[in-house]
């Protein structure tokens, strides 16, 4: 069996953002390729011990999804965030 309907979606971690500001998470943004779009996953921290927040926003390419990642990662780090890579 060869149909094409039935090959394995080619899913991939594109990177991942942490951001934290005083030793605290922040945020997490996680982009990834699922091959026929790219999908951006945050996880908002509004409070030590609570559960995050969490969201998804689609996105037609990976370019689309690093303009969102860069747009948000430029606006915690002038709230005071220290965001690095992982």
């Amino acid at each position: 069996m060869s149909n094409g309907a039935y090959a394995p979606r080619l899913e991939r971690e594109l990177f991942v953002r942490h951001a934290r500001k005083a030793g605290r998470s922040v945020a997490i943004l996680r982009a990834h390729d699922r091959g026929d779009r790219c999908t951006v996953d945050t996880e908002a921290f509004a409070a030590a011990g609570e559960e995050p927040t969490k969201a998804q926003y689609t996105f037609e390419d990976a370019r689309e999804a690093t303009a969102f990642v860069t747009e948000a990662v430029e606006a915690l780090m002038y709230l005071g965030c220290d965001v690095q890579a992982e």
